[in-house]
């Protein structure tokens, strides 16, 4: 079922692309705009692992430095089926952990020096499970697209504000009608269409979050593991959130990086902390 609602939110999210591209510029708007997306897709796909790594300064995480990570994932990536992703460490006391990559077979799992150190065995293994649930499910990929396609329609969105407000300015000032249907158009494309992309997107991102949490719970054996290990990851980053965290990639992460709270959780690319313990105690395998 959440396959199916991820497949139909990311046609969603390239129609709403399209229809924006076509109501700037027509039929060859639209054709610019999709062409565009595949563009931003085919780089994100070849290049994002290592953009994203970058930017966090992971570096390699060698056995000796952390056995019980490497030992970790080598049962959980050969109980799944799965190749041995490369690993690397982010040098920060917050602790928090993501995958990125393509495919499985180029897949790379990060984990904070402060994940180490805070969990327990079991903990730490049902967060590698659900990091690991997230390459073989491929959500890496598909959070990529997604990312890419809304990217493409903010910026859709600004070019198309500026291009009808210009536009809007050599018209006859006393022709009210028409300079109001022109703000009105402008209110929408700048606001409306970022913000449904944005929501559709942080849809997917949630969805897959649930996904991740219970197949991650099965590859683990348990669900207790990761059930307590959530637990402490979001007190943690509520009390010390990520220092330095670009807002693009907070869906990458097990628990949200942001300290958001309040109303903004309800823009949060990560489901309520409550509900995914929740289902996680109410698992049985």
């Amino acid at each position: 079922m959440n396959v199916l609602k991820t497949g139909f939110l990311l046609a969603l999210l390239t129609a709403l692309l399209v229809g924006l591209g076509s109501l700037v510029g027509g039929t060859q708007g639209a054709t610019i705009a999709l062409g565009f997306a595949l563009l931003m897709n085919f780089g994100a796909y070849w290049f994002s692992d290592k953009i994203v790594l970058a930017m966090y300064r992971a570096k390699p995480l060698s056995e000796a430095d952390a056995p019980q990570v490497h030992r970790a994932v080598r049962e959980i990536a050969s109980r799944s089926g799965l190749p041995m992703p490369k690993l690397y460490w982010i040098p920060t006391t917050t602790p928090n952990a993501f995958a990125t990559g393509r495919s499985p077979k180029h897949a790379a799992v990060a984990v904070t020096s402060g994940l180490v150190e805070l969990l327990g065995e079991e903990e730490l293994k049902g967060v590698l499970a659900h990091e690991l649930s997230h390459v073989k499910n491929r959500d890496t990929l598909v959070m990529t697209i997604a990312a890419a396609i809304a990217g493409a329609i903010m910026w859709l969105a600004d070019m198309a504000k500026w291009s009808l407000w210009m536009g809007g300015s050599d018209r006859n000032r006393d022709n009210r009608s028409a300079g109001a249907a022109h703000l009105i158009v402008i209110v929408l494309i700048a606001i409306l269409a970022p913000l449904a992309a944005m929501l559709i997107q942080m849809a997917i991102s949630r969805t897959r979050e649930y996904d991740a949490d219970e197949t991650g719970a099965r590859l683990a054996g348990t669900p207790h593991g990761l059930a307590a290990a959530l637990e402490k990851l979001h007190a943690a980053n509520r009390k010390f959130p990520l220092p330095k965290v670009n807002e693009a990639t907070a869906h990458l992460f097990i628990v949200n990086p942001l300290s958001g709270r309040g109303l903004a959780t309800l823009f949060s690319t990560h489901p309520p902390m409550e509900e995914r313990v929740r289902r996680l105690r109410q698992m049985r395998l």
